[in-house]
């Protein structure tokens, strides 16, 4: 009888302490502060590789190759630049990605979401997507789009920057409903 009533007493301690602990506030919102941080790495990032994107697609390393008669190097530093420019736009497509999952999380946590917001989320994605081909198709065919590229990495920033302002706004309003 004793062993079973001190059970019984750790049970409901145990319980006890993890009902304090779920009902506790949290100290700060450093989870949706890194997560923000992290879109605007995204942001960031695109922006910031995209010069040496353009130098490694630019055409006077090729003209000046080509006026020395170097064609097997020429031929092999434009594989390697068309290489390093498709994983450029790999990583854009995998951050776009990310994004589009992060957009769907907040469209079905948002109570107000309309069909205007769903309508503009898959424009986006039409967008995107149709963009991405063009570029992949063009590098695919010989051709450097650099403004193309630029256009892309601008869409995908410019994408991350309001998805992070979503999210913000998200924490925002379960802020001043929490507290």
């Amino acid at each position: 009888m004793t062993l079973t009533l001190f059970l019984l007493g750790v049970l409901v301690a145990a319980l006890l302490l993890a009902l304090a602990w779920a009902f506790r506030t949290p100290k700060d919102s450093a989870g949706l502060e890194t997560f923000a941080s992290t879109l605007e790495g995204i942001a960031r990032a695109h922006v910031e590789f995209l010069p040496q994107i353009r130098q490694a697609l630019a055409k006077e390393d090729d003209e000046f190759l080509s006026r020395a008669g170097a064609n097997p190097l020429r031929r092999r530093l434009r594989k390697e630049r068309r290489r390093v420019a498709l994983s450029y736009l790999k990583a854009l497509h995998a951050d776009f990605e990310g994004l589009l999952r992060m957009a769907k999380v907040i469209a079905v946590l948002s109570p107000e979401l309309g069909i205007g917001q769903e309508l503009e989320r898959m424009r986006l994605t039409v967008t995107f997507l149709w963009q991405y081909r063009m570029v992949q198709l063009a590098f695919f065919v010989g051709y450097a789009p650099l403004p193309e590229m630029a256009a892309l990495s601008n869409f995908m920033s410019g994408l991350s920057v309001r998805v992070g302002a979503g999210l913000k706004a998200m924490g925002e309003r379960a802020a001043l409903a929490g507290g």
